[in-house]
């Protein structure tokens, strides 16, 4: 009967997911370690301690022709885009970042790989494998709500170079720039609040984006500082809607402002859905801002509904994202600890919002 269980011969060189076994921890904390930490992720002493315990102890070393390649470089940064078409278009909201990223990627000597990963007719992100077409590149950033976490685990775990543009912290050892959603949409609040608005609703498409959840948390924070009775309400103070064309009606508007509700506040998104649809249901109700209610916007409109009257809200500051991300990547194929702050956004005044009509406090 052939031996079983650790008495069993090895063959073949151990591997990182042998490690990561043995010290108790996921493959891409033993990539960290083993690599140096170059991301520069916040990691405890006692695990760092276990996994170079686990790697001498099954007498792991890195595979050579690995190394090779990982050192080979070709002053090529790629650009994977996760939206239905690659952000290229001056109407796009990406198309903003995809200008800090060219300026910034040219001023550091590299040139920009694009790859069209949702492209209609292409290869799918969410293909088995799609995402190993960036190796072709020194290192990747990639832009998009929705990733195959999967795979892009597989790439950091594999300690290819990759940075996300916009908060994504889920994924343990991806590095990541995002601007700082939680203050500036609470600053929006803030400004309802100082108009005389109590009752204020957030409409939000129904996921987990961490974009939206950073604009929900500053907005009930503010909400609650400013001691609005929209924070008692709890979730009615939320609205999170999968189809917001179908949900954000005339006739939804009009209930909510019988109920007392003066202010509605909607978040930018790759497809605009929320704030098309709250603008929509408002002018179809025959109702304007700030003459009958106030809106605001956390984000800038889309390019359609983009007027000479711009929304209450703020503004993202795309070309400083793109060029920070340029940067931690750049950081990163050096083997330089590198760390982007949060970039602030700038209130936008606007011209849809007042204070509440006469008669209504909110």
């Amino acid at each position: 009967m052939a031996e079983k269980g650790p008495t069993r011969q090895r063959r073949g060189r151990p591997r990182q997911a042998e490690v990561a076994r043995l010290a108790g921890v996921s493959q891409t904390t033993v990539s960290l370690v083993l690599g140096g930490n170059k991301q520069g992720i916040a990691l405890h002493e006692d695990t760092r301690a276990r996994v170079l315990a686990a790697a001498r102890d099954l007498g792991y070393v890195p595979d050579p022709a690995a190394r090779r390649l990982a050192a080979a470089r070709n002053n090529l940064l790629g650009v994977f885009s996760f939206t239905a078409t690659f952000p290229t278009a001056v109407e796009h909201s990406y198309y903003p970042i995809l200008v800090g990223v060219e300026q910034e990627a040219a001023a550091q000597g590299y040139d920009l790989v694009l790859f069209t990963g949702s492209s209609p007719g292409g290869a799918q992100a969410g293909d088995p494998g799609a995402l190993n077409r960036v190796r072709l590149a020194d290192g990747c950033l990639f832009l998009g709500r929705h990733v195959p976490d999967d795979q892009l685990r597989q790439l950091v775990a594999d300690g290819y170079p990759a940075v996300h543009i916009g908060r994504r912290d889920e994924l343990e050892g991806l590095a990541w720039v995002g601007a700082d959603y939680v203050a500036a949409s609470a600053e929006v609040v803030r400004h309802l609040a100082g108009l005389g608005h109590r009752r204020i609703v957030l409409v939000r498409e129904d996921d987990d984006a961490p974009a939206s959840t950073d604009r929900e948390h500053g907005f009930r924070t503010a909400l609650a500082a400013c001691a609005c009775p929209s924070a008692e309400a709890g979730p009615a103070a939320v609205v999170r809607t999968a189809h917001p064309a179908h949900d954000i009606t005339p006739a939804w508007v009009r209930d909510r402002l019988a109920e007392g509700v003066t202010a509605f506040v909607a978040e930018e998104t790759d497809t605009g859905a929320a704030w098309r649809a709250l603008h929509e249901a408002v002018a179809a109700a025959g109702l304007t801002a700030p003459g009958d209610l106030s809106l605001a916007l956390l984000g800038s409109p889309p390019a359609d509904l983009a007027t000479a009257r711009p929304p209450t809200g703020f503004d993202i500051p795309r070309a400083d994202l793109g060029a920070a991300a340029v940067r931690m990547l750049t950081a990163q194929l050096s083997g330089q600890e590198h760390t982007e702050p949060l970039v602030a956004c700038g209130f936008r005044a606007g011209s849809t919002a007042g204070p509440p009509p006469p008669g209504r406090t909110g």
